[in-house]
């Protein structure tokens, strides 16, 4: 197995071991005592934890950058808490361990992944829950309309057309195994570093980002010539894309098949890199590209592959990235096995 220390695999099935909740009309909630937000993230998991027997070598990860934040407006602030959510989804899905908290901006998705990866090659658990989930709240929605960030129609990632991001909610859902199964994929390095270049804006070089894929790299134990496609973080803000051209560029990877799929669904913030980690899984196991919907012509200053077509391909590995305020940058390799 190269790349000591990674776990054998995200235990996954699109239908059985990993859900995937988006809710574009809201329907009605499974459970009026919970928020909108529990009850998507609970939809997400029942579907993974069902089968499984948990004990207290499980472990459970949530990620998310605002939680319950709308319970704010009602002066709440113990229900907004995320220790309190974290708590309550636990208790709903039968987890005895203490529930851990990932909220580091937009990397939580897949930085909660590589959280649950190290705990179990250091032998606190068996197997791990992560859980990630965000919905679009006046709060949220204010704070990228303060940037200037947000864009008047859907997002277009890496276009020169581009005008910024639009938002989106999700919940998604993986569970993590040291144990070989069929059809699982395995996380073979994984890579995070701040660079703590600003409150918001990424650094222009690349550097958090391109120092965290050199981690994945060097833990995989492959060259960046076995990647076969990247799932980008690609956002449609100026700043955002430039610097994952320039550090996918200065890694060798520009001629790599590239992505974003926020063009689809808009950033669904905490979730989005678990949600796009699922997808990037997906591809592999059907062999298949996704095009970047949006994407007309390139706006970067480096030179990006990306994909236009949906198209086959033989695809043994996946580089997934994401970016977030504060500077921090998360990588991770997948192959299929």
């Amino acid at each position: 197995m190269k790349g000591e220390g990674a776990i054998e695999g995200i235990d996954i099935g699109m239908l059985k071991e990993i859900d995937v909740a988006r809710f574009a009309d809201r329907p009605a909630l499974l459970d009026d005592s919970l928020s909108f937000l529990e009850n998507i993230m609970l939809h997400a998991a029942l579907p993974l934890v069902s089968d499984k027997v948990i004990t207290a070598r499980t472990g459970f990860i949530l990620s998310t950058t605002k939680g319950n934040i709308e319970k704010l407006a009602s002066g709440s602030v113990e229900e907004a808490e995320l220790g309190r959510l974290a708590g309550v989804l636990a208790q709903r899905l039968g987890f005895v361990s203490k529930p851990i908290v990932v909220s580091h901006a937009c990397v939580s998705g897949l930085l909660a992944v590589s959280v649950g990866k190290r705990l179990i090659q250091m032998g606190q658990y068996d197997e791990v829950l992560v859980l990630a989930g965000d919905q679009v709240s006046e709060f949220v929605l204010s704070g990228f309309q303060s940037f200037q960030a947000m864009s008047s129609g859907p997002c277009r990632p890496f276009d020169a057309a581009r005008s910024g991001v639009t938002l989106g909610e999700a919940a998604a859902a993986a569970w993590l195994t040291d144990r070989k199964s069929e059809g699982i994929v395995q996380i073979m390095g994984e890579g995070a570093v701040n660079d703590a270049n600003h409150i918001s804006g990424p650094s222009r070089t690349g550097e958090g980002l391109v120092r965290s894929m050199q981690s994945a790299f060097q833990e995989a134990g492959i060259s960046t010539g076995a990647i076969d496609f990247v799932s980008a973080h690609g956002t449609a803000t100026l700043y955002n894309d430039e610097m994952e051209a320039i550090a996918f560029d200065r890694m060798g990877l520009s001629g790599t098949p590239t992505h974003s799929l926020k063009g689809y669904y808009g950033h669904t913030l905490g979730a989005s890199g678990l949600l796009e980690l699922a997808i990037a899984v997906k591809s592999l196991r059907e062999n298949m590209l996704l095009p970047t919907k949006g994407f007309a012509t390139l706006g970067t200053s480096k030179y990006l592959n990306i994909i236009q077509d949906l198209m086959p391909m033989d695809l043994n590995y996946c580089l997934k990235t994401a970016s977030g305020f504060g500077g921090s940058n998360t990588a991770m390799i997948l192959k299929k096995i």
